[in-house]
């Protein structure tokens, strides 16, 4: 079963899907949820919440206190979108072109948000929240943005709890597992250059074209022969540019490369043996090539403790049949990774559904016909509160 929606949280419900409905209709792109943040910063402050805007640029922190406890705890939701065309048919559907939330941070906002109303209306706790919401974490390092900002200087959290939607697990129900539960993500852009030429005198030429082609076989080989069959590592082409004429030999090709591991030896690892082959493969050819290697988001992992004090916390609120057994580690990624390596906690799963069909919550993320599955809303909402107001309950009147 998912998880039990609270008595405080059942009268709110309508007006939370509405605030996300009206969030996934007009998404913003990292750095830009100026309507988005200020939003959410508009309703924190007219539930009594101490506001912060413009941390990392477009983040917000709202921070409530109650009692004389010393313990505090913070809860993160990502405000971004995707330069994705919706295609869902929805009637809350984008209303910005080429844009919409396919990866439902509208939802984790939205989820966010009535936690955060419920806890301004019921309290029950002794110390400080501090609610966290990130911009640009989907590729553009908004965790780093908020914490170069003095995230946790200006907002001390002891631990620090948040979640992502994952369509094709039943609706409602909680993945938490302690350790490794997302990958980390590097980008590479490796840039070949050649000399250019007519397409009829290849001998005159350095065809950047076939170079890249022989880089691209030999890049499979890292994963298949030199990283160990027991971890995880991940080196996918996603794009590849050269040329405009069928007739020219062009001077360069590029190459766009996403990288994941699971642990930071093998990710330094995939770092170094590309960098190398690339250059490597270039010389062979009598070209050169020039490497980009953007070190992006590290390996998120749970901290042990926080990650049983949650589960415990879910067990005794929800029961143990809302909890997924044996939730996997995903090779997804996500900026939660940077906040994680400075304050222990836990980013758990919340199954988003199914079946594919409009509205049940199976479509992948990142798909044009995706949408947050409203349903999971007020449980997981819910959770939030039970996890502040025991983890704060504990820490004195």
């Amino acid at each position: 079963m998912p998880v039990p929606v609270l008595d405080e949280m059942r009268p709110l419900e309508g007006e939370m899907v509405a605030i996300r409905r009206r969030i996934h209709a007009h998404p913003e792109l990292g750095f830009e949820e100026l309507v988005t943040s200020e939003l959410v910063a508009s309703q924190l402050e007219r539930w009594g919440y101490e506001v912060t805007r413009g941390v990392g640029r477009t983040g917000v922190v709202g921070r409530l206190k109650a009692g004389r406890g010393t313990r505090s705890i913070g809860l993160r939701a990502d405000m971004d979108a995707l330069p994705i065309a919706e295609q869902s048919g929805l009637p809350h559907a984008s209303q910005r072109p080429g844009l919409m939330h396919a990866c439902g941070h509208d939802g984790h906002t939205a989820t966010l948000l009535a936690a955060a109303r419920v806890l301004a209306l019921a309290k029950g706790f002794s110390g400080t929240l501090n609610v966290i919401f990130q911009p640009a974490e989907e590729g553009l390092g908004g965790a780093q943005a908020m914490l170069d900002d003095g995230l946790f200087e200006r907002f001390p959290c002891d631990r620090l709890y948040g979640f992502h939607n994952s369509p094709g697990a039943p609706a409602g129900k909680l993945g938490i597992r302690a350790g490794v539960v997302y990958s980390s993500s590097d980008t590479a852009v490796i840039t070949v250059r050649g000399r250019g030429g007519h397409g009829a005198k290849p001998h005159l030429a350095v065809d950047p074209i076939v170079v890249a082609s022989h880089l691209v076989i030999a890049l499979q080989s890292i994963v298949s022969r030199e990283v160990n069959p027991n971890e995880l590592a991940i080196v996918t082409v996603g794009a590849f540019h050269a040329g405009d004429a069928p007739n020219v030999i062009p001077a360069s090709a590029e190459l766009r490369l996403t990288v994941r591991a699971r642990s930071e030896a093998v990710r330094a690892q995939l770092r170094d043996r590309i960098t190398a082959m690339a250059h490597a493969q270039a010389a062979v050819h009598g070209a050169t090539a020039d490497v980009d290697y953007r070190w992006r988001y590290p390996v998120t992992v749970n901290d042990e403790a926080a990650t049983e004090y949650l589960r415990g916390v879910a067990r005794e609120y929800a029961g143990a049949d809302a909890l997924i057994p044996d939730w996997p580690p995903g090779t997804a990624s996500d900026d939660m990774g940077l906040l994680l390596q400075r304050v222990p906690g836990c980013y758990f799963n919340v199954g988003n559904g199914t079946d594919e069909a409009p509205g049940e919550g199976g479509c992948p993320v990142h798909n044009a016909g995706y949408d947050f599955n409203d349903r999971i809303l007020p449980g997981t909402a819910s959770l939030f509160v039970r996890l502040v107001q025991r983890y704060l309950g504990e820490g004195g009147a």
